[in-house]
């Protein structure tokens, strides 16, 4: 079985590839870089040294020592556009209720 999607992901590559030599681009939506983990993709973070990480990108909140994983993705993700959602989520873990006098 580890071969056989080995041998995929291989293809998955392959395809890939074509298409990026086809069309003279240096990108491809979903591109594996990896064949033993061909879900990991790069992420590129424009921080010095390290323009480019891989691995999982978090999105936790931490309350009281305690963390909570509120969005997890092997894909990159803007973390503003999930803010909003989280501070929901923030209220309803610790059943914040909003003081009307404020």
């Amino acid at each position: 079985k580890r071969q056989e999607n080995c041998l995929e992901t291989i293809e998955k590559v392959y395809e890939q590839r074509q298409s990026m030599w086809e069309n003279k681009t240096q990108s491809v939506p979903q591109r594996i870089v990896s064949l033993t983990q061909p879900h990991i993709r790069p992420i590129v973070r424009g921080k010095a040294g390290k323009p480019i990480e891989f691995g999982a990108k978090l999105s936790v909140s931490c309350v009281d020592n305690y963390v909570f994983l509120d969005k997890i993705s092997w894909e990159n993700f803007n973390e503003s556009c999930h803010l909003k959602e989280q501070v929901e989520k923030y209220k309803e873990r610790l059943a914040i209720i909003p003081n009307p006098s404020m």
